[in-house]
């Protein structure tokens, strides 16, 4: 019976030690509104074996040496996540752009736009837009990081994000996924569209839609259509959008609006998210505002307005 017990506690204490040494390459199981202290790095199988490292280094410089886990983007994962909300991809598309996914605890949604070799290579999508999609999706409570060895446009980048929490145990609902990626060609079309005018910026756009968001989750999917537009029109005023955005862009913002509403978004956790993201914009625009006190703004700077 010695024999027996001493041989039980040697295998217990083997598979314990094992479990240890191999904890970077396991999946975590979780909640999004938990903390998992192993972030999810999701790299594009495009990358070649140098750029596949350098991305790696990119994406970690945060972690300090801290344990992760990596999986890879396939042209799979964009048939998968992408296609359904109009893309056309194939299982030989290409993936080039990364991203890192670290849950945190009660923070929002937190996404970082990290240069590649000093670069920007991510072209089209901003931070602020990622951050809006991703909480449409159904990410909670973590901070967000992409990167791209070449540039793109950056509008499929969430599906490593996606493809992220799927390995760490959250499944995502496949209609807030594909109003996430509705949303993120729409935020970039009116973006592009509205680049160089005065009384705009990205930011004061996005923070009308978290707002917006914010005012449709109080009442959640029974907000009517009315109450949309009405609700839009009084964000795009609040954030001195009124001028800025034409009638196409309205009726845009209201189907992207719809789409959120329809997708189930607006479960009893969004209120909150929605506000996070609405403080992270304003926090960032009013640093931003700080650091170029000395300097010359340019005329279509509306940060000090938010």
């Amino acid at each position: 019976m010695k024999f027996i017990k001493h041989l039980f506690l040697s295998i217990t204490a083997f598979t314990v030690l094992t479990s240890l040494m191999n904890l970077n390459s396991i999946t975590v199981k979780a909640d999004t509104s938990e903390l998992s202290t192993i972030p999810v790095i999701a790299l594009g199988t495009s990358l070649k074996s140098k750029q596949r490292q350098q991305t790696i280094k990119v994406l970690t410089q945060f972690l300090h040496g801290a344990n992760y886990q990596e999986t890879n983007t396939t042209g799979k994962d964009l048939v998968k996540y992408l296609n359904p909300a109009g893309n056309n991809f194939t299982i030989n598309s290409k993936v080039w752009s990364s991203a890192m996914l670290q849950k945190t605890k009660n923070h929002g949604v937190q996404v970082q736009i990290i240069p590649y070799h000093g670069k920007n290579n991510i072209t089209t999508t901003t931070e602020d837009q990622y951050a809006n999609a991703a909480l449409t999706a159904g990410i909670q409570n973590c901070k967000i990081y992409i990167t791209s060895a070449v540039p793109i446009d950056g509008s499929n980048a969430l599906a490593g994000v996606y493809k992220a929490c799927k390995e760490q145990g959250t499944n995502l609902n496949q209609k807030q996924i594909d109003a996430a990626q509705d949303e993120i060609n729409t935020l970039s079309s009116i973006n592009n569209q509205n680049k160089g005018e005065n009384n705009y910026s990205d930011s004061q756009l996005n923070k009308a839609i978290a707002e917006a968001k914010k005012d449709m989750s109080s009442q959640k999917s029974n907000v009517s259509n009315d109450q949309i537009k009405a609700i839009i029109n009084n964000q795009l005023s609040n954030n001195h959008l009124d001028n800025a955005i034409n009638n196409d862009q309205r009726n845009a913002i209201f189907k992207l609006l719809e789409n959120v509403r329809d997708s189930g978004s607006l479960n009893s956790d969004f209120k909150f998210q929605a506000s996070q993201l609405v403080g992270q914009i304003n926090k960032k625009a009013h640093k931003l505002v700080n650091n170029n006190k000395s300097n010359t703004l340019p005329t279509n700077f509306n940060f000090l307005r938010l």
